[in-house]
């Protein structure tokens, strides 16, 4: 019986902790949206990572875990450049050109990314990878209809026959921080990073918040700031983003990565984007078109495609 209520309590809190992933991951490109309204992309993302990051660091350090050395310093420093200024940062700054759930959804395709890029490693770096079973003829298929989809979301119309076009270069640049988001989950696998994950998410943190204060002076866009000017709904959405996007989210995540079934795990990779979707749509009224839904079917299909079928060759 005490067995079986601990199964229940421990099953509740799995199931709690992946709708905490779920809502608050899923929800942030909206608050980015809300964010960016009033305040510039780059230093707005910067001020998010920066002060959650110390958080953390403060947080990891007075329980215990030991200062970090250079190279993990290093490495941190690597995978937050292109987690955060890469990805995040990319992200941000085409938000105020695409909708949030269309960016969510082009983020979506980070699983294809990271399959491609990882048979490159296989085929011309070999020693930068461990060794895993080869994506078969099924991802590779997947792969190739995950891109079509991307295809049908950003081409013009006269091509598809479809409304709803998306700004190109808006979703340009999500495309690529995407691949550099996928880059950086690969090399994070080999990096030399701290034991607690919490740290090595607090230095991600902190390095990839100064390179986008450094991206956002390079850019101009302290001549933007203007704190009267900046709105409810500004301040609103970059407080989300620190407590719940990325507080209490990567608190979440990184306890289901050692509590909770990886295949369990890895489904945020193609709920997130549905939840930001229709938090888009009902909240700010984004367009909810039948091109959007379409290339969400395709492209969350075939990363589903991929992950069932890499979980079950593993």
């Amino acid at each position: 019986m005490e067995i079986s209520a601990e199964r229940s309590a421990k099953s509740a809190l799995i199931w709690t902790a992946m709708l905490a992933v779920y809502i608050f991951w899923g929800s942030t490109y909206l608050g980015m949206r809300f964010a960016i309204e009033s305040i510039p992309p780059f230093l707005m993302a910067a001020t998010r990572f920066l002060i959650a990051g110390t958080i953390l660091f403060v947080w990891r350090r007075a329980s215990g875990d030991p200062l970090p050395t250079w190279r993990q310093w290093r490495s941190a420093g690597t995978v937050g450049l292109l987690l955060l200024l890469g990805g995040n940062g990319g992200v941000v700054w085409a938000e105020q050109r695409i909708p949030s759930g269309i960016a969510a959804l082009l983020v979506g395709s980070v699983p294809l990314w990271m399959t491609v890029l990882d048979e490159l490693l296989r085929r011309f770096a070999p020693h930068r990878r461990p060794a895993e079973a080869r994506p078969g003829w099924i991802s590779l298929i997947g792969i190739l209809i995950g891109f079509a989809g991307i295809a049908l979301l950003v081409s013009p119309s006269e091509l598809t026959g479809l409304g709803g076009e998306i700004d190109p270069l808006g979703a340009l640049v999500v495309t690529l921080a995407a691949l550099s988001w996928a880059a950086g989950s690969l090399y994070s696998r080999t990096a030399e990073l701290p034991e607690a994950p919490l740290m090595g998410s607090a230095m991600e943190m902190l390095v990839g918040g100064a390179a986008l204060m450094v991206a956002g002076t390079l850019t101009g866009e302290w001549s933007q700031v203007h704190p009267a000017a900046i709105t409810a709904p500004s301040w609103l959405g970059l407080g989300y983003l620190i407590v719940f996007g990325s507080l209490g989210g990567y608190v979440a995540y990184t306890w289901l990565l050692r509590n909770a079934p990886t295949t369990l795990v890895s489904t945020y990779a193609y709920v997130n984007p549905i939840v930001a979707i229709l938090v888009g749509n009902l909240l700010a009224q984004e367009p909810l078109t039948p091109r959007v839904l379409l290339a969400a079917l395709i492209i969350l299909g075939s990363v589903a495609l991929i992950t069932i079928t890499q979980r079950r060759k593993s």
